[in-house]
Order: C-alpha cells, then sequence, then structure tokens
C-alpha cells in the first residue's frame, strides 16, 4: 500500500451554511485543490429534480460524477435517503480502482435513513488491497449505538484482520461517547493520535464540536489537518478533515 492522501466532508448536498447559496463548482474546486487520492463525502445529491430546476449551475450528472471528473476516475456511490425529487448519500471517490462496493443500509425505522459505503481499493498491482468506509451516522445516541455496533460487526465479518482500514465520515458523535466502542474494533483516530483530541468541525465558521473523524486500523497517519479557513469555511456547516496515511509494518493482504 502506498501513502495515502485521505480528504473528508459533509458537503452540505451542495449548499454552503445557509442551506440558500448553491456552492458545488467552488466546492469542486477546493476539493480539487488539495488532490487527494481517496475522498469521502456525505450528503452527496444524486438527484434533485426541484433543485435542478432553481439553480442555472446545477450540473446534469450526479454530484459524484460532477465532483470526479477529470481528477478521480473511480466513484462510488451509496444512495440512503430517496424522495419524490430525488435522492443523496454517501459517496467516494478513488484515484486506484474500486474492486468491490457495497452499501449497508444502518437506518432506524422513522428516522432519517444512514449507511456505510464499504469499497475495497487495488492501489498497486499485486500490492496490499486497502477497504475504506465511508460513514454518516444518526443524530440520536442511542441510534448511533445501533449503527456502531453493525460497523464492528461488517469490519469483523467483511475486512481481513491484517488489511489496512480507513473509515471516515460524519459520526454525530459530539460527546465523544462512541469513540470507545471504534476502539473495541481495533480502530484508532488520527487526530487524537496526531493531537491529543478529536478535531473539532462543526459548525464550519467556528468550529466546537468533534463530529467527523477519520479512523484507521494496520495504519498509521503522518500528517492531520483540520481545514476550516476560507474557502472551505463559506462551502458547508461541517469542517473539512485531512490527512496522510501509510501501512503499518506487518499490514497484510485484504
Amino acid at each position: 500500500m502506498p501513502r495515502l492522501h485521505v480528504l473528508t466532508a459533509n458537503i452540505h448536498m451542495g449548499f454552503g451554511m445557509d442551506r440558500r447559496r448553491f456552492v458545488l463548482p467552488e466546492l469542486r474546486q477546493a476539493i480539487a485543490s488539495v488532490r487527494a487520492d481517496v475522498v469521502f463525502l456525505q450528503e452527496v445529491v444524486g438527484e434533485h429534480s426541484g433543485h435542478a430546476r432553481r439553480h442555472p449551475e446545477w450540473p446534469a450528472m450526479p454530484h459524484y460524477e460532477y465532483l470526479a471528473e477529470r481528477l478521480w476516475p473511480e466513484f462510488a456511490y451509496g444512495r440512503n435517503a430517496a424522495y419524490p425529487a430525488g435522492h443523496h448519500g454517501n459517496a467516494l471517490l478513488s484515484k486506484f480502482p474500486i474492486v468491490h462496493q457495497c452499501n449497508h443500509d444502518v437506518s432506524v425505522p422513522g428516522h432519517e435513513p444512514r449507511g456505510l459505503l464499504h469499497c475495497v481499493l487495488d492501489p498497486v498491482e499485486e500490492a496490499t488491497r486497502v477497504h475504506v468506509v465511508c460513514a454518516h451516522l444518526g443524530l440520536r445516541e442511542s441510534h448511533r449505538r445501533r449503527q456502531l455496533d453493525l460497523l464492528c460487526r461488517l469490519l469483523e465479518r467483511e475486512v481481513p484482520p491484517r488489511a489496512p482500514l480507513v473509515v471516515a465520515g460524519d459520526f454525530n458523535d459530539w460527546r465523544g461517547r462512541g469513540h470507545a466502542r471504534l476502539r473495541d474494533c481495533g480502530l484508532h483516530e488520527v487526530f487524537e493520535q496526531a493531537h491529543g483530541r478529536l478535531a473539532r468541525t462543526f459548525p464550519a465558521r467556528w468550529p466546537l464540536l468533534p463530529l467527523d473523524r477519520i479512523y484507521l486500523r494496520n495504519a498509521r497517519a503522518t500528517a492531520a489537518h483540520v481545514l476550516s479557513n476560507r474557502p472551505w469555511s463559506r462551502l458547508s456547516d461541517h469542517a473539512v478533515l485531512y490527512a496522510e496515511v501509510e501501512p503499518q509494518p506487518g499490514a497484510g493482504h485484504g
């Protein structure tokens, strides 16, 4: 596994913090400027007929394809929420081949749909495959407990014990109470390891709450940064996380 440059962002369905200004073209430029190898995205629109009529800059293609254009030849999308006007969910953009993808529904009935998008990347021929999971968990703590249990079961069932693993996204765990559960699954969090505490990412202009995370197993981070200044502070309600990741000695094939 080569060193990976990883970025995770809740893109707020392509709108700024107030949900009135459509910022997807600016967001594409900002994400492209980082040149990450793997991009984890939450609240990504696959289709929305109402917004498409109201906003002249609305792309004709799904937002994940629009963001991936020219820089990320591979992408995966997991539809979580469907409604009469369209749907949205999680997405992954990758510079490396995606050899497997599956979206796991972890929704709690009667509440906003949530999902875990699991992909397997093949960075270099004959090199170790990398497992990645893009997560967006619920707003209620009881829901998150159930969803974290499902995540840990997914990792136990589908990810080989020695395979490099990156789990990133919006965990909505502002009190950090779900954090210990992921440690039990063998994961460690990038910012806690690098800086001694979880990164504050919400709200984007004055980050106070640690909602967004990057967790690793059989890998380590050599750099970790919160992208919260301009232009990022105007492009979503969440700040963006970036990390450089490399495998730990002894990591094996996935």
